[in-house]
C-alpha cells in the first residue's frame, strides 16, 4: 500500500494531473544529468527501501483476515500471485520511464508522464481521474482506519481497568472529526509534505506496529501451541455459503491494496544514477523489495491465521484479538495514528494549478513566528476536501470493506493495464503477436479478479449498512 513518496531529486515544476515541465538541459557537467536536474545518486538498494517504505503499510493489518477466507492453500498461492504480477508489470512499467531509447531517451519523472508520453489522448484524462478517485478513497480509509486504532487504544485501556467486565463501547464519529481537524491544520502549512523527516517517522512507524502485530501472532501461537485454521478457509456454518464466496472475493481486493505502489514507481526510478540503464537497476530493487515484502506479509498474515483461525479478525490490531499487554496494543495503534497523519498529507497534497488568482499567497505577520503565507486553493480546496473525506467516513466506517473496495478500484487499471498498454506502445507490439496475446490475457484476468474483488466489498459494505446506523452506531 502506498503511503509514503520517494525523495524526488528534481527541481521545482508545476503539475496539471501529475504531467511535468520540462528544464533546459545542461550539458558538460559533473553536477547534472542529461535533463539538467542534478545528479541522481539512487542504488538497488536505495530504490528497494523507497519501495518497501511505500508498501509496506495499514494493508498489512486485514492480510490475516483475508488469508483466514481463503485457507491455508489458497491464501498463500493468491498473496504470491499477487506479488508475481505486481513484480512483473512493475517492470513493464520501469521500461517506459524513458521514451524511446532506454539509456538516452527523454525522460519520464512521473505515472502521468508516462502515460502521456507513450499513450496520450483520452487515456491521460482518464488515468487523471482514476488517480484522483484513488486519492480520495486512499483518504477515506485512512481517516477510518486512524479512528479505529484511537478507539482501540480507548477501549484497551477500558478493558483493562474493568478486567474485561465493561463491554466498552465507543463511538467512531468524534475521532474521525479529531483526525479531520488534525488534517485541516496541517493541510494549511505551505509545503508540508515534502518535509524530508516526514517519510522516515512514516516509514518507522509502519514497521513499528507491523512488527508488533507480527510478534503477537507468533507469542499467541506459541502459547496455544496449535495452528489454527484449515485448509479451505472460514467454515460454513460460521458463515453462510453467500457470505463465504463474498469474502474470498473481498479477500482479494484486501491482498492487492497491501500491494499497491505503482503510482510512485516511476518517481522513485528518477532517482537512480546511470549507467547502468534506470529501467535495469529498477527491476533489480522490485526484485528485492517484492521478494521482501511477500516473506513479509506471508509471515503477517499466516502467524493471524494460526492464531485466530476463523476468527482473525478484519484489522489485526484493532479487532481485539489481542488484549495483553495493552501497553503494546497503544503503543502500535499510535504508532498506526501517527503513521496515517503523515500519509494522508503525503498522498492527498495537490499541485497548484498554474494560475497567480489561484496560487498567490498572501502574507500574515505573526508575532514571534515571523509570516505565514496564506494561499486561497490550499485553504478552501484542502479544507472542503477533508471535510467530505470525513463525512463519506463517518457514513461508511468499514475498514475491511474500504480496504477491499480501494485494492479492488485501484489494482487493475493503475497496476496493470496502464503500464502493460505504455509497455506494447514503448516497445511497438504487434498486434495479435503472440507476446501482444499474453499481455491482453494477464490484463482481461486481473480486471476480472479486480471487479471480482470490488462486488465482494460492496457486498460486505451492504451487510454492514443493515446493522449500522450512521453517525449513532458503537463499537
Amino acid at each position: 500500500m502506498v503511503d509514503n513518496t520517494a525523495t524526488k531529486n528534481q527541481l521545482p515544476n508545476h503539475q496539471v494531473f501529475g504531467v511535468s515541465i520540462d528544464v533546459p538541459p545542461h550539458t558538460g557537467s559533473k553536477c547534472y544529468d542529461d535533463d539538467g536536474r542534478l545528479k541522481r545518486t539512487g542504488t538497488v538498494w536505495t530504490a528497494s527501501a523507497h519501495i518497501i517504505t511505500a508498501v509496506i503499510g495499514s494493508g498489512v493489518l486485514s492480510l490475516a483476515w483475508a488469508v483466514a477466507q481463503l485457507g491455508w492453500v489458497a491464501g498463500p498461492t493468491v498473496m504470491f500471485l499477487f506479488s508475481f504480477v505486481t513484480y512483473y508489470t512493475s517492470t513493464l512499467l520501469s521500461a517506459c520511464y524513458r521514451s524511446g531509447d532506454s539509456v538516452t531517451g527523454k525522460r519520464n519523472y512521473t505515472y502521468m508522464d508516462a502515460v502521456q508520453a507513450n499513450l496520450g489522448g483520452a487515456k491521460v484524462k482518464i488515468c487523471g481521474i482514476v488517480q484522483y478517485l484513488n486519492l480520495i478513497g486512499v483518504a477515506i480509509g485512512y481517516t477510518i482506519a486512524s479512528a479505529i486504532s484511537m478507539m482501540a487504544i480507548k477501549r484497551s485501556n477500558c478493558f483493562h481497568s474493568s478486567h474485561g467486565k465493561d463491554p466498552c463501547y465507543v463511538n467512531s464519529n468524534p475521532y474521525m472529526i479529531a483526525f479531520g481537524m488534525v488534517q485541516i491544520f496541517f493541510s494549511q502549512i505551505p509545503d508540508f509534505d515534502q518535509l524530508w523527516w516526514l517519510s522516515l517517522v512514516a516509514a518507522v512507524m509502519s514497521f513499528t506496529y507491523s512488527t508488533i502485530g507480527l510478534a503477537l501472532g507468533v507469542a499467541k501461537v506459541a502459547e496455544t501451541g496449535k495452528l489454527m485454521g484449515s485448509m479451505t478457509g472460514i467454515s460454513i456454518g460460521t458463515v453462510t455459503q453467500t457470505q463465504k464466496i463474498w469474502r474470498s472475493f473481498q479477500a482479494l481486493g484486501d491482498i492487492a491494496f497491501a500491494y499497491s505502489y505503482s503510482l510512485i514507481l516511476i518517481e522513485i526510478q528518477d532517482t537512480l544514477k546511470s549507467p547502468p540503464a534506470e529501467s535495469k537497476t529498477m527491476k533489480n530493487a522490485t526484485l528485492v523489495s517484492v521478494s521482501v515484502t511477500t516473506l513479509f506479509y506471508m509471515l503477517c498474515g499466516c502467524m493471524g491465521y494460526a492464531a485466530f483461525g476463523d476468527l482473525a479478525p478484519g484489522n489485526l490490531l484493532t479487532g481485539f484479538g489481542f488484549f495483553n499487554p495493552y501497553w503494546l496494543l497503544d503503543i502500535a495503534n499510535a504508532a498506526i495514528v501517527i503513521h496515517l497523519v503523515g500519509a494522508f498529507q503525503k498522498s492527498a497534497a495537490e499541485r497548484f494549478p498554474d494560475c497567480e488568482f489561484i496560487t498567490k499567497d498572501f502574507k500574515f505577520p505573526i508575532p514571534f513566528f515571523g509570516t505565514y503565507k496564506l494561499n486561497r486553493f490550499r485553504l478552501i480546496w484542502r479544507t472542503i476536501f477533508v471535510i467530505i473525506t470525513t463525512v463519506i467516513s463517518m457514513l461508511l466506517p468499514f475498514f475491511n470493506d474500504v480496504v477491499g473496495l480501494l485494492g479492488a478500484l485501484g489494482f487493475w487499471p493503475l497496476t496493470v493495464y496502464f503500464p502493460v498498454e505504455m509497455y506494447i506502445a514503448q516497445k511497438r507490439i504487434p498486434k495479435w503477436s503472440t507476446r501482444w496475446l499474453c499481455l491482453q490475457i494477464l490484463s482481461v484476468t486481473c480486471l476480472i479478479i479486480s471487479i471480482a474483488a470490488a462486488a465482494g466489498s460492496i457486498a460486505g459494505v451492504i451487510i454492514d449498512l443493515k446493522s449500522y446506523k450512521p453517525f449513532v452506531t458503537s463499537y
